[in-house]
């Protein structure tokens, strides 16, 4: 959740630094630190601060050259932000350098044995431990002292390690959070995001869990944490520095809501099938016969991604006829779940990265399951893990929170619900019906959010609420879900979501005028049952906030979402809800892309 940036070559590697830390504030922004060295000026150089790279960079001396450099910028764990607490670490002697992503699970117990030992500890931090383990170590390479290390961890680790007396060198290690190497010309990068690197090469190597890496300037070697060679051959990464850009927009949240329309032709192209009215998804790894053997579906994500796996399960079961449902994959691991040889598993996660959701492949593979991906970044750790998938296209996402990529990824799942379903007994009627709803989505999503004024003034009406209900029935829940989560995580507003249907058996005793209430109203088979609901809010004097296909005259206000088919409505329903969220943060002059506590890539447990 925090990012790591580091270069060894002949730029100074100062100002190359701040940058790519200011490309990876949104992985983590609670504090941040830099040290660098040059083989002219021996011995490293830290500074370290509180709060923004912006506040880093106002601390960084004129004089503060160097050749190779790590940074860091943090999320914090183990201990509040501070000065003290922020990476990199030190070693006494000042010797040695570490920052680190993750969280050492055993760093109480090294820590008390290093304290015993006379080691004296600066910060809060399970990172420190490292720190003091490397320095104490009697091995003569680096890479030895990083190894030695390594084999009393445990926990989940990216880290970039330099020492005084190896000034050539960077060496970086993964185990659960990723590492990416940026290959140059006679020059080389490491980060934690490849939005960090791609201002300056488009060579990357994806480094595996339990393996390490020595960067020098002209060359970098791969090896696993007990020594043996690796071979690391560069990909070529698609998205370029300009994708990282705002664009003219004012946050990159109100950026990437209007990419969406693009976005979703991105994750279409190439894979409709008008012939046999299907889709093409040779990712997937799974021919027709194996399909057909399929008995159910589970679908594990975190936060937004379990919420586009709710839509996912509906549309699956709707168009494939088979039973599927998705549930938080950070409480799928911990239950011991019974793994069923004939179900297929499906990871969500736009990073690809996710730490829960990758733990929970881990397992499944380990116990012989059959696990598709569904995630954004291209080589990411559980694309790699999975037995195949599908990729969304969204583009890089650089907001906190999620919007193109959870569009991207329910658009994902309709196109595989639709390739099940081909491939069993939804007819070719139905799978034309899907087609033309599919092509139709770019253009509807721009017509929504051709609304966006009026949402703005309906945000501004409801930015004084101190909290909100959103409610859906069926299809409408998860959207529902998913638009109470961005209020809270952009606005910082208590919100909550119920499925209609259960208002009158708890929900309806907070109902008054001080609540406001946000329902998802499609127009298909159950719109009189929404209709009651709102009947039900509106005798208590409750206030309504429709989200429809047509004016709802029991709410105080409609958005009217363009129809499509009724499997595919969700798709749009959230839509002018994220406008809501950004629109209301605004109003209260929220920090949009940085929301407090959080971190994009949620990298830790």
């Amino acid at each position: 959740m925090c990012g790591i940036v580091g270069y060894i070559g002949k730029r100074d590697v100062a100002p190359l630094l701040l940058e790519g830390l200011q490309r990876l504030e949104y992985r983590g922004y609670d504090s941040a630190g830099i040290v660098v060295t040059s083989p002219k000026t021996p011995g490293l150089k830290m500074v370290k601060a509180k709060g923004r790279v912006r506040d880093l960079e106002a601390k960084v001396p004129a004089r503060f050259k160097g050749t190779t450099g790590i940074a860091h910028t943090r999320w914090a764990t183990h201990g509040a932000p501070s000065d003290v607490n922020a990476h990199p670490h030190m070693s006494a002697d000042n010797k040695v350098a570490v920052v680190h992503n993750g969280i050492i699970d055993n760093a109480a117990d090294l820590r008390r044995k290093l304290e015993a030992d006379g080691v004296e500890f600066l910060s809060e931090t399970d990172t420190e431990v490292l720190v003091h383990l490397i320095a104490r170590s009697q091995a003569e390479k680096l890479e030895d002292k990083v190894r030695e290390t390594l084999r009393v961890v445990e926990g989940t680790y990216g880290i970039a390690v330099m020492h005084a007396d190896y000034s050539d060198r960077i060496v970086v290690a993964r185990n659960g959070s990723p590492v990416v190497l940026g290959i140059g010309e006679k020059e080389m990068f490491v980060a934690s995001d490849i939005a960090a690197l791609v201002a300056h090469t488009r060579q990357i190597v994806t480094l595996d869990d339990g393996e390490m890496a020595t960067l020098k300037a002209d060359d970098f070697r791969t090896y696993t944490t007990e020594g043996t060679r690796t071979s690391s051959e560069p990909t070529t990464v698609e998205w370029e520095a300009a994708s990282y850009d705002m664009g003219g927009h004012d946050t990159y949240m109100h950026k990437e809501i209007h990419e969406q329309a693009d976005a979703v032709d991105r994750v279409l192209r190439g894979r409709i099938d008008d012939r046999f009215s299907t889709v093409h998804l040779g990712g997937l790894n799974l021919d027709a016969r194996e399909a057909r053997r399929i008995r159910r579906v589970k679908i594990l994500g975190c936060g937004t991604s379990y919420h586009a796996g709710m839509i996912g399960a509906q549309m699956i079961e709707e168009l494939a006829r088979i039973p599927a449902d998705a549930e938080p994959a950070s409480e799928f691991r911990y239950r011991n779940p019974v793994v069923d040889p004939d179900t297929l598993y499906i990871a969500v996660s736009q990073s690809g990265e996710t730490y829960d959701v990758l733990a929970a492949v881990q397992e499944l593979k380990r116990k012989g399951a059959r696990v598709l991906g569904v995630v954004n970044v291209v080589g990411s750790a559980i694309a790699r893990e999975a037995d195949g998938g599908i990729y969304v296209h969204a583009g890089p996402e650089v907001c906190v929170v999620s919007t193109k990529c959870f569009t991207n990824t329910t658009v994902a799942f309709a196109l595989l619900a639709l390739h099940l379903g081909r491939t069993r007994d939804l007819s070719v009627r139905d799978g034309k019906r899907i087609i033309e709803g599919l092509r139709k989505l770019p253009e509807q999503i721009t017509e929504i959010l051709k609304q966006e004024e009026t949402v703005k003034e309906l945000a501004e009406s409801y930015a004084d609420a101190r909290s909100m209900l959103f409610i859906g029935r069926v299809r409408g829940y998860p959207v529902a879900r998913e638009a109470s989560l961005k209020l809270k995580e952009v606005s910082y507003i208590h919100a909550e979501a119920y499925p209609a249907s259960e208002l009158k058996h708890g929900p309806l005793a907070l109902i008054e005028p001080a609540l406001p209430t946000v329902a998802i109203v499609p127009d298909d088979d159950l719109l009189e049952k929404n209709r009651a609901a709102l009947e039900e809010i509106k005798a208590r004097e409750g206030k309504i906030l429709a989200v429809a296909h047509q004016h709802q005259e029991k709410a105080d206000q409609t958005i009217i979402v363009p129809k499509n088919e009724d499997e595919l409505d969700p798709i749009l329903m959230g839509i002018p809800l994220q406008l809501l969220a950004y629109h209301t943060a605004k109003a209260l002059g929220r920090d949009i892309d940085k929301p407090r506590n959080l971190a994009k890539s949620v990298t830790v447990e």
